[in-house]
C-alpha cells in the first residue's frame, strides 16, 4: 500500500497551504475570530474559487469527485493554518449526508451552491445534555399533510449561526431516526448564536413546528448519521495532525530562540527530549490519521477503526498541547501569541464526538468481540 501523496495530492496540499499560509497569521486571524461570525467570505471565496468547497462531491453534483485522501490533505492543512472557515461543519458533513441520501432535486439544489460558496449548511443532531456514543434525540418529526413539521433542540450546532439550509435529525412517528432539511430563517426555527473557546461559532437551535422536508425518500437514517460521524471523525483527527505539527514547530523554533543564562533553552537537554517525545507522539497520531483515511478511502467505514483514531489522536493532542504551554512558559498563555490558540483548538477536538475517555470505553465494549490469541512455546 502507498502512504505517499501523489503529485496531484501534492499539489492540492501545497495549493491549500499557500493560500491559507497567505490569508493567516496571528494577528489576522485574532481580528476576523473576534468579530461577526468569525470566518473570512473573502478567504471561503477563494476556497471555493480553486475548488475546495466541492472537492468531495461527484462531478455530476458540481463537486470535484475527490476521495478521503484529498479531502483529508485539506483538513491538516486547515488545521496547520487555524483557519476558522466551517470547511468541515458547512459542507463536509452536512453536505456529505445530502450527497448521500438527497434526492436527484435535492442534490441539484444544493450541491453546486455548496461547492460555489453561495451556500452554506449545518448539520443539527446533537441535543442538551447528551454526549458521544449516548447520543438521546428528542426533537419529534410529525406528518403534516403532504410535509412534515419538526419540535424540539439542537445544540450544539457548530457553525448553525450562520447556515442558510439546516440537515435536522428527528425522531419519526414510528420509530428511528428521519433526516430532514429546514431553512434556517423559516418560521419556527430559532437561533441563539454564541462564540466556543476555540474562537469559533455555534448556535442552540430551536424548532416549534418548523415546516421540513424529507431528505431523501426518508425513513430511518440512523446507519448514514452513523457513517457520518465516522467520516467527521476521521476529519477531525486529520485537522489535528495539521495543529499538532504547527505547535510543535512553534515549540521547537522558540525553544531555539529563547535565551536562559545566556544559551538558548534548546541547549537544555531535558527540554529537547520533552521536544523529542511531541515528536514521537505527532507520528504515532499521523499513523492513525492515516489508517483512518486509509479505510475510508477503501470504502470502510467503520466506527471502531474511528474511535481507534480518535483515542491516539486525543492523547497525542493533550500531550503536545501541554507541553507547548509549559514549554513556551507565560507567552504561551497570551491572546497575542499562537500556540494557546492552536492548544484550544486541540482541546476541543478532543471533545468533539468523543475524547479520549468515551472512545477507550467503546473500544474497551468491544473486546470480547475479538478471538482470543494463544500462545504456545
Amino acid at each position: 500500500m502507498d502512504f505517499e501523496l501523489n503529485d496531484e495530492q501534492v499539489m492540492l496540499r501545497d495549493t491549500t497551504r499557500g493560500l491559507l499560509s497567505r490569508s493567516y497569521d496571528a494577528e489576522k486571524r485574532n481580528a476576523v475570530t473576534a468579530q461577526g461570525k468569525g470566518w473570512s467570505d473573502d478567504v471561503w471565496g477563494k476556497l471555493a474559487e480553486i475548488g475546495l468547497l466541492g472537492l468531495p462531491f461527484a462531478e455530476e453534483d458540481g463537486g470535484m469527485g475527490a476521495g478521503p485522501v484529498e479531502t483529508m490533505a485539506v483538513m491538516t492543512e486547515i488545521g496547520r493554518a487555524l483557519a476558522p472557515e466551517p470547511y468541515l461543519d458547512g459542507v463536509l458533513t452536512p453536505g456529505g449526508l445530502v450527497a448521500e441520501l438527497g434526492s436527484a432535486d435535492q442534490r441539484a439544489k444544493i450541491l453546486p451552491a455548496l461547492a460555489e460558496g453561495s451556500t452554506l449548511l449545518a448539520f443539527a443532531h446533537a441535543e442538551p445534555g447528551t454526549r458521544w456514543p449516548n447520543e438521546v434525540v428528542e426533537t419529534t418529526a410529525t406528518a403534516s399533510g403532504d410535509g412534515w413539521t419538526l419540535t424540539g433542540t439542537k445544540n450544539p450546532v457548530f457553525h448553525g449561526d450562520c447556515a442558510e439550509t439546516l440537515v435536522v435529525s428527528a425522531v419519526l412517528p414510528d420509530g428511528g431516526l428521519g433526516l430532514f432539511l429546514v431553512a434556517a430563517d423559516a418560521a419556527g426555527v430559532t437561533r441563539k448564536a454564541y462564540a466556543t473557546h476555540d474562537e469559533l461559532r455555534a448556535a442552540q437551535i430551536e424548532f416549534d413546528g418548523a415546516v421540513a422536508e424529507q431528505l431523501g425518500d426518508g425513513g430511518d437514517a440512523s446507519a448514514a448519521i452513523v457513517a457520518s460521524q465516522v467520516r467527521t471523525q476521521a476529519a477531525l483527527c486529520a485537522e489535528a495532525v495539521g495543529a499538532m505539527e504547527e505547535a510543535l514547530r512553534l515549540t521547537t523554533e522558540y525553544l531555539k530562540q529563547r535565551k536562559q543564562f545566556g544559551v538558548p533553552l534548546s541547549k537544555f537537554q531535558t527540554l529537547t527530549h520533552r521536544a523529542a517525545d511531541m515528536y514521537v507522539e505527532l507520528e504515532l497520531a499521523r499513523s492513525m490519521s492515516l489508517y483512518a483515511t486509509m479505510n475510508l478511502a477503501d470504502g470502510i467505514v467503520d466506527p471502531i477503526v474511528a474511535s481507534r483514531a480518535k483515542l491516539q489522536i486525543s492523547k497525542a493532542a493533550r500531550h503536545i498541547g501541554l507541553e507547548a504551554i509549559q514549554m513556551h512558559g507565560g507567552i504561551g498563555m497570551t491572546a497575542e501569541y499562537p500556540v494557546g490558540h492552536y492548544v484550544s483548538r486541540l482541546t476541543a477536538i478532543g471533545h468533539t464526538l468523543g475524547g479520549a475517555d468515551e472512545h477507550l470505553r467503546v473500544l474497551a465494549g468491544v473486546v470480547a468481540d475479538h478471538e482470543m490469541v494463544n500462545i504456545t512455546k
